[in-house]
């Protein structure tokens, strides 16, 4: 920590970079940035930035109280999980004759950008800022220098007897190289493994990307390395759990059981009655999208975490959470156009094997398949700070109560192969334009999205219309093919 010396002289320095001088008591969001700032270190000088309270714009003490209180709530910001990677700060109470003064000394990260609410502040001069993208970019550039990702960090307490070495060679090494070119490989297999990020020659043992992906044991060296399924009765955690799954061991093996637990027992298909002859098949929730969602997830959570990937099924939803937030250049504004890597090894060994998609396009085709099946958009809270969070609700047509289809029903259907009124529909049908005829023959046809309006998402607007949607047409084309 500074000295009571060197605060004074730095307090009359009116244009130094490394303080922020207030007399607020309450303005969290003012010392977040401040500290973020200092974090973030952009002028380079590697030395410690002061978040000063109870110092006034010209130096001037103003006369404050420092209160344990005040001690506390700021120390708290620290790991309040605002700011993020989290800051390496002290804080200290200095007396003086006219007033005391709370100290927060703020250390340079070695992680860079650091941000507050998501936001990177840097200082420019005596002022702090938002960083623009040049200096966003300055800013990665000097992590890079400083570190490597946490995937890429040698697992110092494993050794290559940790790693199912047959798995790497059997069920990897075939999809990543050419078969010609695995043949004329004479390297041992650490070396192997290194050229990948999966061994560390220096320290002699595996990275935690191979760990990851090959280790016998995971959870030896990363408690929450693995995917926890639950399927609860109801609509929150507080129902029932009907069926419970743990998703452990390794990621090439572990990636697999999902991918086949996804299809058979998340996408099920649901028969749906849609006349005395036939049944037709809805599903719930669409095979592709929801496997993408679950990957991503175990692609970019944060493995220093010590708790699973959760992927919770509810009666009309499913909900995808993994440790870790938004990471690198990602950012709530710019999510899903921009992507970056947490873990760069493991998210290349996940395109090898292909369960994750290659050009950035995964959650565009999430979106569009779920739409398609009836289940609108998957939502994403990207306000949580250690964690990412998506839903996905479960497609009206599988969670319908409509009955089987009535005869006036399906000549609906037929009729509105082509857009029409709603008064010539019902009058195709030999009913009156009443609104208990119209509710009881077509609005549930619209609930279950077999009609779709023309016009707005109201049957009253002006010139409104009716037509067969795609999953209509399946059935009239089922029936009319039998």
């Amino acid at each position: 920590m500074i000295s009571k010396d060197e605060l004074e002289k730095l307090l009359l320095d009116l244009e130094n970079s490394r303080i922020e001088r207030t007399i607020s008591l309450t303005n969290t969001d003012k010392f977040g940035e401040a500290i973020c700032a200092f974090s973030n270190d952009f002028p380079d000088t590697k030395q410690a930035g002061y978040l000063i309270i109870g110092a006034n714009d010209n130096g001037s003490r103003s006369g404050l109280k420092v209160t344990d209180q005040l001690q506390i709530n700021i120390a708290a910001i620290r790991s309040d999980g605002n700011i993020q990677p989290q800051p390496a700060m002290s804080i200290e109470k200095f007396t003086f004759p006219d007033g005391e003064l709370l100290v927060a000394e703020v250390q340079p990260s070695n992680l860079p950008p650091v941000r507050y609410k998501s936001k990177i502040w840097i200082r420019v001069g005596a002022r702090k800022a938002v960083a623009n993208e040049a200096e966003e970019k300055i800013l990665y550039e000097k992590r890079a220098a400083n570190i490597k990702t946490f995937d890429a960090m040698p697992c110092t307490g494993a050794t290559i007897d940790d790693l199912d070495v047959k798995l790497f060679k059997t069920e990897y090494l075939p999809k990543a190289f050419p078969e010609d070119i695995l043949m004329e490989d004479k390297r041992d297999i650490k070396q192997k493994l290194q050229s990948l990020g999966f061994f560390d020659l220096r320290f002699d043992c595996p990275t935690y990307a191979g760990i990851v992906l090959f280790g016998v044991k995971p959870e030896k060296f990363l408690a929450g390395c693995y995917v926890q399924y639950v399927r609860f009765k109801g609509e929150d955690r507080a129902g029932e759990i009907t069926n419970e799954h743990k998703f452990d061991g390794n990621l090439v093996r572990a990636l697999q059981k999902m991918d086949t637990f996804v299809e058979l027992s998340i996408a099920k298909e649901k028969p749906v009655p849609v006349s005395a002859l036939r049944e037709m098949k809805v599903i719930s929730y669409p095979y592709y999208a929801t496997r993408e969602l679950l990957m991503n997830a175990v692609m970019h959570r944060d493995y220093e975490s010590n708790a699973p990937t959760r992927f919770y099924e509810f009666d009309s939803y499913i909900e995808i959470q993994n440790a870790g937030g938004l990471y690198g250049k990602a950012r709530p504004e710019n999510f899903p156009d921009v992507n970056d890597y947490r873990n760069p090894i493991i998210a290349e060994a996940m395109k090898v094997l292909g369960y994750v998609n290659r050009y950035n396009r995964g959650i565009i085709r999430v979106q569009k398949e779920l739409e398609e099946n009836g289940n609108g958009k998957a939502t994403f809270d990207l306000n949580l700070v250690t964690a990412f969070k998506v839903v996905e609700p479960i497609s009206v047509r599988a969670n319908s109560e409509l009955d089987e289809l009535t005869e006036k029903q399906l000549k609906i259907l037929e009729y509105c192969i082509e857009a029409k009124s709603r008064e010539d529909i019902l009058s195709w049908v030999g009913l009156s334009n009443q609104t208990k005829n119209f509710n009881k023959h077509v609005v549930p046809l619209i609930e279950a999205q077999l009609l779709a309006f023309t016009k707005s998402e109201k049957p009253n607007v002006r010139g409104q219309q009716y037509i067969l949607t795609e999953f209509g047409r399946t059935i009239f084309n089922a029936e009319e093919n039998e």
